[in-house]
């Protein structure tokens, strides 16, 4: 029920059929599959009364359904706001919800929360898609306006409020911004409640939504409800190349997803030596130079040379255990991995069978054929062949040009001379 070719009646998402989640970028936005909806509660138990609301993009809350009212995931419910009230649709109900307080807002009591007003009707909803389109042309005016005032902040969304009293300013700032007289500017030229609440720049981008580098939707705008903080480290961890525009998201921070597979790494390296230590051999002193995790191979360098040497873990531990003994091998080659001896095999032949060219005929080079000039019309070609062929126009007709149509008996035929 997010976008706007969503409409209600009665209490029942239309437009999708798909109950609210349809899939088209607003409606799907951080849903929650109901793994415990097939369960049945024990005899006796009353159905939680807590449910959670989503807004718009992100922004979720948990509302008591005090009245008893009849609920399911994607009912577009009318909630309690101070003042007035708001449209949002129902993503989770029942003991699921009852998880997800535990998880996000443990401090939240029953009896404090907001209450659900009713289902909405028809006119309620009309009037919220109605504030809806109006977010965009007020954020970009409300950009202008801090643009003449020369606030060094962005203003990156708009919420109107479903009544059409209230909005809410998202926006992002490197300090902290005086934005006093923009709240009277825009206060006298919208004639609503205006409140302003900063963001930082990976909630922005969870707000707005995109496709990352690797070609899928957002994490934190699809499924990602906590920013955790992300360091060099974890992509030193990884053996990743620090560059900034590679290792950025769309938010300009660190992306989220170096954090999915370091503990795999960091679990992992324990079984690796120190890569500041270095190896002594009778060449010289060997540095590391890259680790690959998943083929278990550190690769090392002498000292003055431009090869590689290819080490496993436990060899290196060895290496290692010789110099703390005071032994120094010959050469790192000799710990490194044998390469196995290739086995040479007959290429499969193949023969032209159906009548078609070879499957290797864009492997040769082809000489460009030199096109021959034709000898033109009523003027003899030069050298030997003036004498042999009659020339075109003397009286003569010529069979140049003929000969080629006839069979090739035929051809033979018009050659020999008549039998007396």
């Amino acid at each position: 029920m997010g976008c706007s070719s969503c409409s209600s009646g009665g209490g029942t998402p239309k437009g999708c059929k798909n109950n609210g989640t349809c899939s088209s970028g607003g409606c799907n936005k951080l849903d929650v599959y109901d793994w415990l909806g097939n369960m049945a509660l024990p005899d006796g138990q009353s159905v939680y009364d807590m449910v959670e609301v989503r807004f718009k993009n992100s922004r979720k809350g948990f509302y008591r359904n005090q009245n008893g009212i009849t609920l399911q995931v994607g009912d577009v419910v009318i909630v309690e706001t101070s003042p007035g009230y708001d449209v949002g649709v129902i993503s989770v109900v029942g003991e699921l919800a009852r998880v997800q307080i535990r998880k996000k807002a443990p401090e939240i009591k029953p009896y404090d929360a907001k209450r659900i007003l009713r289902i909405a009707n028809q006119e309620e909803i009309d009037k919220w898609m109605q504030g809806r389109t109006l977010e965009k042309d007020v954020m970009y005016q409300a950009r202008s306006l801090a643009v003449n005032l020369k606030l060094e902040m962005k203003i990156s969304d708009v919420e109107y409020q479903a009544d059409l009293s209230k909005a809410t300013f998202y926006y992002t700032a490197e300090g902290r911004v005086d934005f006093r007289q923009l709240i009277k500017d825009m206060a006298d030229k919208f004639k609503i409640r205006i409140e302003m609440r900063q963001i930082g720049s990976r909630q922005e981008a969870s707000r707005l939504g995109g496709i990352g580098s690797c070609g899928r939707e957002l994490c934190c705008s699809t499924w990602l409800t906590d920013f955790r903080t992300v360091s060099t480290s974890a992509a030193r961890y990884q053996q990743l190349s620090l560059n900034p525009q590679k290792l950025a998201g769309q938010c300009g921070k660190l992306k989220c997803c170096l954090n999915y597979e370091l503990d795999m790494y960091l679990d992992t390296i324990k079984e690796f030596p120190r890569s500041d230590v270095r190896l002594k051999t009778e060449k010289g002193i060997a540095f590391h130079i890259k680790t690959d995790v998943f083929k278990r191979q550190m690769w090392y360098a002498n000292e003055g040379e431009m090869g590689l040497i290819a080490l496993s873990p436990e060899k290196v531990k060895e290496v290692i255990k010789l110099n703390k003994d005071g032994k120094t091998p010959k050469d790192l080659k000799d710990f490194s991995y044998q390469k196995e001896a290739v086995v040479k095999t007959d290429e499969p032949s193949y023969e032209n069978v159906v009548g078609q060219d070879s499957l290797n005929r864009f492997e040769n080079s082809f000489k460009k054929n030199k096109k021959k000039k034709r000898p033109q019309e009523g003027h003899s070609q030069s050298g030997n062949n003036s004498s042999n062929k009659p020339v075109q126009g003397s009286g003569q007709r010529s069979n140049h040009g003929n000969n080629n149509n006839r069979p090739p008996n035929q051809q033979n035929q018009s050659k020999q001379p008549p039998k007396l």
